[in-house]
């Protein structure tokens, strides 16, 4: 019998963002986090404009973030979506926690699949708020502390941190340094 090696399209964007669990998207409360928020806000521009480049890797197979079994049923789910994206988009603000679901998404997407992270800052609107002649600002930097896995890990994988406007988060999105198959040098930009 011949092995057939099936290797899947990995052309989606996989955002990870942080959100109170249980989580359900048609809670009031869900709609008013600013992570989920900006999360909405990627599938809006999508829908508004066909060109934007944002491919929900969300929109592949069903919700993972109900009551459903962790080890059962949400966590081979958010590994199938991850096995199928290109990179992974963080959301990192201020309301930003380090929940289970959130560290094994960047724990399984940078430390097992290798993907590089785009990271969008809600927080901050000017690419000055990001980065000044020294690198990236300390304001920045703190935030990593939040989610103690993408800071330990991202030395890993080539990252790029964006602050939330729309036309750099287009560009960044478009940049085939930052999707892994085509991950030029391991570092940090912005």
């Amino acid at each position: 019998m011949k092995e057939v090696l099936i290797m899947a399209y990995r052309n989606g964007n996989y955002c990870a963002f942080y959100v109170s669990e249980p989580f359900s998207e048609s809670n009031l409360g869900a709609s008013s986090t600013k992570d989920f928020v900006t999360y909405n806000l990627l599938r809006a521009w999508k829908a508004a404009d066909s060109t934007f480049p944002f491919i929900d890797s969300h929109d592949k197979n069903y919700n993972v973030r109900d009551g459903s079994d962790w080890e059962k049923t949400l966590k081979p789910r958010l590994h199938q979506r991850l096995d199928n994206s290109k990179n992974i988009i963080l959301v990192l603000s201020s309301i930003t926690k380090n929940s289970r679901a959130l560290r094994e998404e960047i724990d399984y997407g940078i430390n097992t699949k290798g993907l590089p992270v785009i990271v969008i800052y809600p927080d901050f609107s000017e690419k000055s708020d990001i980065a000044g002649a020294k690198g990236i600002k300390k304001q920045v930097k703190d935030l990593w502390d939040s989610v103690p896995i993408f800071r330990d890990s991202m030395a890993s994988v080539a990252t790029l941190h964006v602050p939330y406007k729309k036309k750099l988060i287009r560009t960044a999105l478009n940049d085939e340094n930052f999707m892994v198959g085509t991950m030029d040098k391991i570092d940090t930009y912005y």
